[in-house]
């Protein structure tokens, strides 16, 4: 008896080591989102598959670096990383795989998304102007271009040239115009600012509010946070470009890693962030566009109204993005 006893006791030990010995599928995720924005879809997709979703987050550049320094010893499975321009360098600097999955490919417009491959949108911000409610007339806002006019002079506020939003707006700008007259218009804008470029877009908000400037470029979900805050804020959004190329858009988006531990998983949980499932939540909850049309947008933004968006890959703004700082720092847009 005391034998048998002691074989249980040994069973009953193997058995608790069992999940140890064979863990529950997972995927490792290295997101430059903030937890906020993402454990909630993690949440859902384990309960509705039982794949635990670990993650860690950071600013864009360090997980980068991070992948690259880890190579083929990395354990991350998937990136999750905000601006076209960073999941394009991301792709350039090889450490994302090619999926080839017809689903996201259904899900996923191909202007958002990597012709290689290798990045999907998920979320959609657009960059569109603002302007003082009180001293302008949207009707006068009619593009980006536009805000080189000398009838701007002194009334225009701009975050910095350092933040990649901005860079990928003058590299979707190169793309369309060119380099001679992306330089007159960001020339322009310089010639016009009411005051130093500010550090961040609801800076840009705030200073228009208080008349320091009348008009200004900032990304959707940064005056939908700040108008929540503050409902009297006397800023509203102006769509630029309706007549022509159409408002200046970028994404957030994810990529599988080319050294990833869990290929499949990496690819499923992919899938799903780009089903209609999760895209309503993923885009609501930091107030963007979902980036598979078939899913409608969060009320709140949708109260902004329609507007017709570049058709461009966004791509282009990793490809001319170099081109883009470079053009800046000529200008002395600082």
């Amino acid at each position: 008896m005391h034998h048998l006893h002691n074989w249980l006791a040994t069973a009953a030990a193997l058995l608790s080591l069992a999940p140890a010995l064979s863990p529950a599928a997972e995927v490792v995720v290295y997101s430059a989102r903030n937890e906020q924005l993402i454990k909630p879809l993690f949440d859902a997709y384990s309960a509705k598959t039982s794949v635990e979703v670990r993650f860690i987050t950071d600013k864009e550049g360090p997980l980068l670096a991070r992948l690259q320094a880890e190579g083929a010893n990395t354990p991350a499975d998937m990136l999750i990383t905000v601006d076209a321009g960073n999941l394009w360098q991301a792709g350039e600097v090889g450490v994302l795989a090619e999926v080839d999955s017809p689903v996201l490919k259904a899900s996923i417009p191909a202007h958002l998304r990597d012709p290689a491959n290798r990045w999907f949108g998920l979320s959609v911000r657009a960059r569109p102007l603002v302007y003082s409610t009180e001293r302008v007339k949207p009707e006068n806002l009619v593009s980006y271009e536009d805000l080189a006019d000398p009838a701007w002079k002194g009334r225009l506020c701009l975050r910095t040239s350092k933040k990649v939003y901005n860079q990928s707006l003058v590299a979707m700008m190169i793309a369309r115009l060119g380099e001679a007259e992306t330089s007159r218009v960001v020339s322009g804008w310089v010639a016009n600012l009411a005051t130093e470029p500010f550090a961040n877009d609801n800076q840009v908000m705030e200073a228009i509010d208080a008349g320091t400037c009348d008009v200004g470029i900032v990304n959707t979900y940064y005056f939908g946070r700040l108008v929540k805050e503050r409902p009297g804020l006397a800023v509203a959004i102006a769509w630029p470009n309706q007549q022509g190329s159409g408002v200046h858009v970028n994404i957030s988006g994810a990529g599988v890693t080319r050294h990833a531990k869990h290929p499949q998983e990496a690819r499923k949980l992919l899938e799903w962030l780009a089903s209609e499932e999760a895209q309503g939540l993923f885009a609501g909850l930091n107030l963007e566009y979902p980036a598979n049309p078939a899913v409608t947008a969060d009320p709140r933004v949708a109260a902004w109204g329609t507007f017709k968006a570049d058709p461009a890959n966004v791509a282009e703004a990793g490809r001319l993005q170099q081109q883009a700082v470079m053009l800046m720092d000529r200008v002395v847009y600082r």
